[in-house]
Protein backbone atom coordinates (compact mmCIF):
# COMPACT_ATOMS: atom_id res chain seq x y z
CA UNK A 1 0.00 0.00 0.00
CA UNK A 2 1.35 3.22 -0.72
CA UNK A 3 2.27 5.20 2.15
CA UNK A 4 1.17 9.07 2.23
CA UNK A 5 2.43 11.23 5.32
CA UNK A 6 0.65 12.17 8.53
CA UNK A 7 -0.82 15.95 7.33
CA UNK A 8 -2.75 14.09 4.37
CA UNK A 9 -3.97 11.60 6.88
CA UNK A 10 -5.33 14.08 9.11
CA UNK A 11 -6.22 15.94 6.30
CA UNK A 12 -8.83 12.75 5.37
CA UNK A 13 -10.00 12.49 9.30
CA UNK A 14 -10.78 15.90 9.69
CA UNK A 15 -12.44 15.82 5.92
CA UNK A 16 -14.36 12.40 6.55
CA UNK A 17 -15.39 13.83 10.19
CA UNK A 18 -18.77 14.72 8.59
CA UNK A 19 -18.16 18.48 9.81
CA UNK A 20 -21.01 20.42 10.93
CA UNK A 21 -22.74 21.38 8.28
CA UNK A 22 -26.09 19.45 7.94
CA UNK A 23 -25.38 18.22 4.42
CA UNK A 24 -22.43 16.78 5.50
CA UNK A 25 -23.89 14.84 8.31
CA UNK A 26 -26.46 13.47 6.30
CA UNK A 27 -24.39 12.25 4.01
CA UNK A 28 -21.74 10.59 6.50
CA UNK A 29 -24.52 8.87 7.66
CA UNK A 30 -25.64 7.61 4.78
CA UNK A 31 -22.35 6.79 3.34
CA UNK A 32 -22.04 3.36 1.60
CA UNK A 33 -20.10 0.75 2.93
CA UNK A 34 -19.04 2.81 6.47
CA UNK A 35 -15.95 4.49 4.74
CA UNK A 36 -14.87 7.89 5.32
CA UNK A 37 -17.26 10.95 3.14
CA UNK A 38 -14.81 13.08 2.02
CA UNK A 39 -15.95 16.47 0.27
CA UNK A 40 -13.05 18.39 -0.64
CA UNK A 41 -13.69 21.90 -2.35
CA UNK A 42 -10.93 23.78 -3.54
CA UNK A 43 -10.82 27.03 -5.39
CA UNK A 44 -7.80 27.92 -7.23
CA UNK A 45 -6.32 31.50 -6.59
CA UNK A 46 -9.18 32.55 -4.73
CA UNK A 47 -9.29 34.10 -0.89
CA UNK A 48 -11.71 33.71 1.53
CA UNK A 49 -12.08 38.27 1.28
CA UNK A 50 -13.03 36.90 -2.45
CA UNK A 51 -16.43 35.38 -1.68
CA UNK A 52 -20.36 37.21 -1.75
CA UNK A 53 -20.14 35.56 2.22
CA UNK A 54 -17.53 38.21 3.09
CA UNK A 55 -18.99 41.11 1.74
CA UNK A 56 -16.88 40.73 -2.17
CA UNK A 57 -19.56 42.53 -4.41
CA UNK A 58 -18.13 41.79 -7.99
CA UNK A 59 -17.59 38.01 -8.59
CA UNK A 60 -20.80 36.12 -7.85
CA UNK A 61 -20.43 32.93 -5.57
CA UNK A 62 -23.99 31.67 -4.51
CA UNK A 63 -23.04 28.55 -3.72
CA UNK A 64 -20.42 29.09 -1.34
CA UNK A 65 -22.08 32.05 -0.22
CA UNK A 66 -25.37 29.42 0.70
CA UNK A 67 -22.78 27.27 2.53
CA UNK A 68 -21.53 30.17 4.47
CA UNK A 69 -25.09 31.63 5.68
CA UNK A 70 -26.07 27.90 6.70
CA UNK A 71 -22.63 27.72 8.83
CA UNK A 72 -20.00 26.54 6.90
CA UNK A 73 -17.36 29.43 7.04
CA UNK A 74 -13.88 28.90 5.42
CA UNK A 75 -11.82 30.90 7.23
CA UNK A 76 -9.33 27.98 8.89
CA UNK A 77 -6.80 26.42 5.52
CA UNK A 78 -3.26 26.09 4.90
CA UNK A 79 -2.28 26.30 1.26
CA UNK A 80 0.81 24.10 0.46
CA UNK A 81 2.48 26.86 -1.55
CA UNK A 82 1.48 30.79 -2.43
CA UNK A 83 0.88 29.00 -6.23
CA UNK A 84 -1.28 26.84 -7.96
CA UNK A 85 0.67 24.13 -9.29
CA UNK A 86 2.71 22.92 -5.91
CA UNK A 87 -0.32 23.96 -3.63
CA UNK A 88 -2.23 21.34 -5.36
CA UNK A 89 0.91 18.60 -5.27
CA UNK A 90 0.77 19.11 -1.54
CA UNK A 91 -2.95 18.80 -1.20
CA UNK A 92 -2.61 15.08 -3.02
CA UNK A 93 0.55 13.85 -2.07
CA UNK A 94 0.60 15.50 1.57
CA UNK A 95 4.45 16.56 0.98
CA UNK A 96 5.86 19.84 1.89
CA UNK A 97 6.88 21.72 -1.36
CA UNK A 98 10.75 21.08 -0.02
CA UNK A 99 9.90 17.20 -0.55
CA UNK A 100 7.51 17.47 -3.74
CA UNK A 101 8.25 16.77 -7.35
CA UNK A 102 6.23 20.04 -8.20
CA UNK A 103 7.61 22.98 -6.70
CA UNK A 104 6.38 25.62 -9.07
CA UNK A 105 4.61 26.46 -12.07
CA UNK A 106 6.78 24.97 -14.47
CA UNK A 107 4.61 25.52 -18.12
CA UNK A 108 4.60 22.72 -20.51
CA UNK A 109 4.64 24.64 -23.71
CA UNK A 110 3.54 28.54 -24.44
CA UNK A 111 1.16 30.46 -22.83
CA UNK A 112 -0.45 31.14 -25.76
CA UNK A 113 -2.98 28.63 -26.85
CA UNK A 114 -2.19 26.91 -29.42
CA UNK A 115 1.16 26.09 -27.76
CA UNK A 116 0.00 25.58 -24.47
CA UNK A 117 0.59 21.38 -22.90
CA UNK A 118 -0.57 22.22 -19.22
CA UNK A 119 1.99 22.36 -16.10
CA UNK A 120 4.74 19.57 -15.20
CA UNK A 121 2.44 16.67 -13.94
CA UNK A 122 3.61 14.51 -10.54
CA UNK A 123 5.70 11.19 -11.55
CA UNK A 124 3.99 8.14 -12.36
CA UNK A 125 3.86 6.71 -9.31
CA UNK A 126 3.60 8.83 -7.24
CA UNK A 127 1.81 8.42 -3.93
CA UNK A 128 -1.02 10.39 -3.25
CA UNK A 129 -4.13 10.50 -1.53
CA UNK A 130 -7.09 9.47 -3.79
CA UNK A 131 -4.42 6.49 -4.58
CA UNK A 132 -3.86 5.46 -0.52
CA UNK A 133 -8.17 5.63 -0.19
CA UNK A 134 -8.73 3.36 -3.18
CA UNK A 135 -6.05 1.01 -1.97
CA UNK A 136 -8.21 0.83 1.25
CA UNK A 137 -11.07 -0.07 -0.61
CA UNK A 138 -12.43 3.67 -1.13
Amino acid sequence: MARISGAAAILGVVLGSGGAHPAAQRADRTAAGGGPNIIYIMADDLGYGELGSYGQTRIKTPRLDQMAAEGMRFTQFYAGSPVCAPSRATLLTGRHTGHAAVRDNHELGGFLDEGERGQLPLPPGTPTFARALAAGGR
